[in-house]
């Protein structure tokens, strides 16, 4: 493995079964010696931990901080305060996507942007060039996942205020003596948190959750359960959603917003950041739209597994799962836009698997987005 970038919890990881895999130059646990099936169980009834510190930390300082994020990405970050977070797209001068983040202002001059695997960490170097703005990559810095409905359960514990917290904001507070900052967000459709915290205090943050924990049915869970949870969710994650992975025959690679569904990361009247006349240009000329489909079977699609209508391939599977607790089998496909409607019947016909179809909107779970968004 060629990871260049360790987690202060490997040795936690190891211990649960993981041998430890590459996902962004980290090593990640993707699967542990439990069933995926109790650890998805685990974070939709109760709660699970999660090392999500792959994810890249890029700190942006100086003033024009503001400027480059604003000129980067499609949200108009003008209209963040200190304490508060939002969901953003990058793109290429082509309009298309690139990658997805999520911005924190901490301060007037001061940001953070939290990545996946896109380009977003060279696009804000590169556009740094020139500019009065440091932008600083912090993989000292740990991102621990508590999601599920206990999880506010726990942390007010030890956290006072946590309950009052907003859906995409974020506080800097004290956990088990540890600095930390505590992000209400998460990629799991559940009320969730994200702490970020030192790497020499990250062990010492995840053993206490983990043996705290039990009692409430807390568990530790790994990367592959996002996979499940993010199908529920309608949750992208690049590259494994996108033309990246499945090129479009005799087509460049690259998706556009109105493809993928994100087109709401513009935020209104913004017309002026990387790609936006192509963006804007893109609008009605979708080659396929991001939708979901059920299954009928209790197995689980693999991605590439193609969709049918009669004699015509309709669309592909892009990621799929199984619950165990509502008995339903669902996926994440890329679909001619003439069949993303809902009840649409379909079969999927896969290297594996064969079974009936059903066209659904996204997300098969709390589409109303209540539970993220819970108060109190």
């Amino acid at each position: 493995m060629s990871s260049w970038r360790q987690s202060t919890l490997a040795d936690r990881h190891r211990a649960l079964g993981s041998s430890l895999a590459d996902w962004n130059g980290m090593a990640t646990a993707w699967t542990y010696n439990t069933d995926l099936a109790d650890e998805h169980e685990a974070i939709r009834t109760r709660a699970g931990l999660m090392d999500v510190s792959g994810l890249k930390k890029v700190h942006l300082v100086g003033p024009h901080a503001e400027a480059l994020i604003n000129y980067a990405t499609t949200r108009d970050v003008g209209k963040l305060y200190p304490g508060k977070s939002v969901y953003a797209c990058m793109l290429n001068e082509a309009g298309k996507f690139i990658d997805d983040c999520v911005i924190y202002r901490n301060g007037p001059n001061a940001f953070m942007v939290v990545h996946g695997s896109g380009q977003g960490h060279e696009i804000l170097t590169r556009g740094a060039a020139g500019r009065n703005v440091a932008v600083l990559f912090d993989d000292d810095l740990h991102d621990l996942s508590l999601q599920g409905p206990l999880a506010v359960e726990y942390l007010s514990k030890h956290v006072p205020g946590i309950r009052d917290l907003p859906y995409f904001h974020h506080t800097q507070t004290r956990l088990f003596g540890c600095p930390v900052t505590i992000s209400r967000t998460g990629y799991t459709g559940e009320r969730g948190y994200e702490i970020f915290c030192k790497g020499v205090d990250a062990p010492l943050i995840w053993d206490t959750i983990v043996e705290e924990g039990k009692a409430m049915g807390i568990m530790p869970c790994s990367f592959t359960a996002l996979d499940w949870l993010r199908v529920e969710s309608y949750l992208l994650f690049y590259p494994y959603d996108n033309s990246d992975m499945y090129p479009m025959e005799g087509e460049a690679i690259g998706d556009s917003l109105w493809e993928l569904g994100l087109d709401f990361t513009v935020s209104p009247g913004k017309t002026e950041f990387r790609g936006a006349a192509e963006h804007f240009r893109l609008q009605g000329k979708e080659r396929f739209k991001i939708y979901g489909v059920e299954l009928d079977t209790t197995e689980i699609a693999q991605g590439g597994d193609a969709i049918w209508d009669g004699d015509t391939k309709v669309g592909f599977v892009t990621c799929a799962m199984y619950s165990r607790l509502t008995g339903r089998a669902m996926a994440i496909a890329r679909m001619d836009p003439a069949y993303a409607v809902p009840g649409r019947a379909l079969e999927l016909r896969g290297v594996t698997l064969r079974c009936a179809a059903t066209t659904h909107t996204l997300p098969f779970d709390d589409p109303e987005k209540l539970k993220r968004t819970a108060k109190g």
